[in-house]
This record gives C-alpha cells, sequence and structure tokens, in this order.
C-alpha cells in the first residue's frame, strides 16, 4: 500500500499499541512524540515504528507536519492514537482514491465504542456550507468537511498548501486543512464502507491541567481560524463561544469543567 500512518502522541502509549495492531501489515507507521513519554522510544523500538522526538509539546498540527516531512509514500492517514482501523478500511479507502481521482482527501466513518456512528457534516468555518447530508450516508459523499481524527490525503497535495497550519496548536486544525485543500485541489469524499473506532478524550490522561489548556486552545484556535477565513467579528464570536459555555452546568460540576471554563475565557482575552 502506498500510504504511510503519521500519529501524534501525547501520553498515549496506552492506547497507541491497539491502534498500531489495527493496521494492515506492512504498512509503515510514523509516531511524532509531543511528551517524550517514558517507554514509548522502547515500544516503538520492539514494534519497528519510527519515532520521531519532537522539541516540546508542539501541537497536533505541527506534529503531523513533523511526521509528514519524513514520508515519501503517495498517501498519508492521519490517525489519532485512540483509533483504531476495522479490517479492510484502510484498503477500502485508498480503493475510492483510486476510483475519485480528482478528490484529494477521504475520511472513514467513525464509531465509539458502542457502535455510534458519527462523521463531520459541517465547519463553523464556512457557514455557507450547507450541502452535507443530514443522516449519515450510505454511499461515498462529497462532503464540505473531514475529521482529523482520521484523514487519507494525497501527499503532494498536503505538501502543496503547506500541512496543517502551524498558528494552530490545537482544534480547528482539520476544518482549516479541509477548506484550503477543497479550494485549491478539489473535493472531499467520505467513505461509509471504510470504518475506524474512535474513542475521543482516550489518548492523554485527564487532569484539570489539560482541560484548562484544551479550554484555552478551543477559543484562541477558533479566533483565529475565524479571523482566517474571513468570519465578521472573529474575536466577538471567540468571547460568545466561551461565554456559552460558562453558563452551561458542565462548566461548573468538577474541577475539569472549570478549568475548562477558565481555559476558555483566557483563551479569548489572548486570540
Amino acid at each position: 500500500m502506498d500510504v504511510t500512518v503519521i500519529t501524534v502522541a501525547y501520553h498515549s502509549l496506552a492506547v497507541l499499541p491497539a491502534m498500531a495492531g489495527s493496521l494492515p501489515p506492512g504498512v509503515p507507521l510514523v509516531v511524532v512524540d509531543n511528551a517524550g513519554e517514558a517507554g514509548l522510544a522502547d515500544w516503538a523500538v520492539g514494534q519497528g515504528v519510527r519515532l520521531i522526538p519532537a522539541p516540546g509539546n508542539i501541537g497536533f498540527g505541527r506534529g503531523c507536519n513533523l511526521g509528514a516531512a519524513e514520508v515519501t509514500t503517495g498517501f498519508l492517514l492521519f490517525l489519532n492514537p485512540d483509533a483504531r482501523l476495522h479490517p479492510g478500511c484502510l484498503a477500502t479507502l485508498l480503493d475510492a482514491a483510486r476510483r475519485h481521482p480528482a478528490a484529494v482527501a477521504f475520511g472513514p466513518t467513525l464509531t465509539d465504542a458502542a457502535g455510534r456512528i458519527s462523521y463531520k457534516r459541517l465547519t463553523e468555518l464556512s457557514p455557507t456550507d450547507r450541502f452535507a447530508p443530514a443522516q449519515p450516508p450510505q454511499r461515498e459523499t462529497e462532503m464540505p468537511v473531514l475529521s482529523g481524527a482520521a484523514l487519507l490525503v494525497r501527499r503532494s497535495a498536503f505538501q502543496a498548501i503547506g500541512g496543517f497550519d502551524p498558528a494552530i496548536f490545537l482544534y480547528y486544525e482539520d476544518d482549516d486543512l479541509s477548506l484550503r485543500l477543497r479550494a485549491a485541489f478539489g473535493p472531499l469524499v467520505l467513505v461509509p464502507a471504510a470504518r475506524v473506532t474512535h474513542q475521543p478524550g482516550s489518548s492523554t490522561p485527564r487532569s484539570p491541567t489539560l482541560s484548562w489548556q484544551r479550554g484555552y486552545h478551543l477559543s484562541r484556535s477558533y479566533i483565529h481560524a475565524a479571523r482566517k477565513h474571513g468570519l465578521p467579528l472573529p474575536r466577538v464570536l471567540g468571547w460568545i463561544k466561551a461565554l456559552g459555555f460558562c453558563l452551561e452546568r458542565q462548566a461548573w460540576r468538577n474541577a475539569s469543567g472549570r478549568a475548562h471554563a477558565r481555559g476558555r475565557l483566557a483563551g479569548a482575552w489572548h486570540g
């Protein structure tokens, strides 16, 4: 298979073996280590996995760019550490890429551990997009945006647009990439027959500190991306979203929720 899998790890050793074990035999895996996690290097050596140490926690998009810079295959599959491919998933995605030569990126259907289906329909960065199906499609369908949790991209196109925006540390990087790929090269296609199980939030241990960081980057990245894609009053929109979350019950029911709310406000302030 003319594809390399790239994942960015941040204290993700607990879930990486399951992800790596779901890949077809012989498909190379590149792991970018954003945390310098103890034991990760030994695991990578034992599994024949290429490990690239990042100079600190450089974020998801920049980590993906660092991994992609070392790859020569025609396709890149960006895959979260807490995701697992179903049998035949990668072959199905690559087959779709052969049958849709004008399309530039391909996404599978995502499911949780209970089998519930999810897929990215729209993006806040392009509110005029309304052609995505409201129900999970049964056939290969053009989409306005694809999820970065599992994303197959033609390497030439990824390189041509400069990869993920390095100014986005976390959140909205896949929305931004999708819109730029669409504008520069062509359609994005959802491939329902390709399935990936994804457990969001399970790749790193939870803590109030991490919740604050996630809230901070959620607000800050939204303001940056909204400004970049021409949304009106991006800072005002960022503050509205941050304050809206602070009014929700989940923002105050535990220490992590309160930390996330404070992070959102801080991110809106520094946006």
